[in-house]
């Protein structure tokens, strides 16, 4: 069977994991601060990062870090992992959902603009997939409306747009490590930003509220969590951010592959690509409908073929939780038709390009029978 994504790790990674277990020192520490420098080096734009232990604990960081409270308002797209908004649910504000584009997954400034209240305190656009969105008209936007621009980067380490890294411009931009991202530490996650202020409140969220004067006296000025990321997940993060750029040329060959080989199929619609997309997954809608079928079964035809398959994601405002908050069907046409139609194909460095022509003739078939 071929999996939709496994995590790239080898023997390098053991060892690192291996060297923290044997020198005593385990949970937060040395091997911490250096893959934040070495992330911060890798994103360049002179910011800062700090290593949570998910991408979650980092996004609620920086809305409790900011102020982000009970009668805001926080715009967010309707297509992503649930993670976005319940996040904004957690620091006591309202998630205002936006649609977006079919084809990119990605939302935009006309959407947001639209969506804007008197209410309005941040917005946070998700780069889907490691197709970065088009940031520019956003931060004009945020700029002139004084909101907060929290870039959710879970999907997009190593994403380029306009010839920077995805996480460098400044803006607080938050990566995840989870196993199924482009690069992992198991679990974990990382803020970057060049706003000093901020990096000093999220240390403190961070770790109980803790800060230490020059002597080591310990002082708890505000309320912090406990989000901190251990060494043995630090050291496996450095292990494996030294070859993110090879696991992402890697990741691009497949994805060209694919776009390449793909049947033509009126109920198959292939992702968009570009420049500096970092294919953390790739996602095709299928119109399951116009097959006389459903996606279930779809699977299910592939996996008797051992095609491994996901879905990435359901429409965010048609969970329980958001219906309470007056959502429903109808709502974001676009967002709606990529929850019902969805499909993620196996995408990950481990594959080889003969994987995915076995993918596509599966999927002809299937899509023929």
């Amino acid at each position: 069977m071929l999996p939709f994504t496994r995590p790239t790790l080898t023997e390098q990674d053991e060892q690192a994991v291996l060297e923290v277990m044997r020198s005593g020192w385990i949970t937060t520490g040395p091997k911490v601060l250096a893959f934040e420098q070495a992330l911060a080096d890798y994103l360049g734009g002179d910011v800062t990062v700090r290593a949570f232990n998910s991408a979650t604990s980092a996004l609620e960081a920086v809305l409790l870090a900011t102020g982000i409270g009970p009668g805001d308002e926080v715009i967010v797209p309707a297509m992503s992992f649930t993670a976005t908004a319940n996040v904004v649910v957690r620091a006591g504000a309202r998630p205002v959902f936006v649609d977006v584009d079919l084809d990119s997954r990605n939302t935009d400034a006309d959407y947001v603009e639209a969506a804007l209240t008197p209410r309005t305190r941040a917005v946070i656009p998700v780069h889907f997939a490691g197709l970065s969105v088009d940031m520019a008209p956003l931060r004009d936007l945020a700029e002139h409306h004084r909101l907060l621009l929290l870039e959710d980067a879970a999907q997009a380490i190593g994403t380029r747009h306009a010839g920077r890294h995805t996480g460098s411009s400044g803006n607080p931009t938050c990566f995840s490590f989870h196993p199924n991202k482009n690069i992992t530490t198991i679990e974990g996650g990382a803020v970057a930003t060049d706003d000093a202020a901020l990096i000093r409140r999220l240390e403190r969220i961070r770790f109980h509220g803790i800060e230490r004067n020059t002597d080591g006296d310990m002082n708890v000025p505000l309320w912090g969590g406990k989000m901190n990321l251990p060494d043995m997940h630090a050291a496996l993060g450095l292990s494996q951010l030294a070859r993110l750029d090879a696991f992402n040329r890697k990741r691009r060959k497949l994805a060209e592959r694919y776009l390449e080989q793909l049947p033509v199929h009126d109920a198959l619609h292939p992702p968009e690509g570009g420049p500096g997309h970092s294919w953390h997954m790739f996602c095709v809608r299928v119109d399951y409908g116009a097959l006389g079928t459903t996606r279930a079964a779809f699977q299910q035809a592939l996996a008797d073929r051992d095609i491994g398959s996901g879905v990435h994601y359901p429409a965010m405002h048609l969970f329980g939780l958001y219906r309470s908050h007056g959502y429903a069907p109808g709502d974001f046409p676009h967002a709606e038709a990529i929850g019902e139609q969805t499909l993620t194909l196996p995408l990950f460095p481990g594959m080889a390009v003969e994987d995915v022509d076995k993918v596509c003739v599966a999927l002809e078939e299937v899509l023929n029978d």
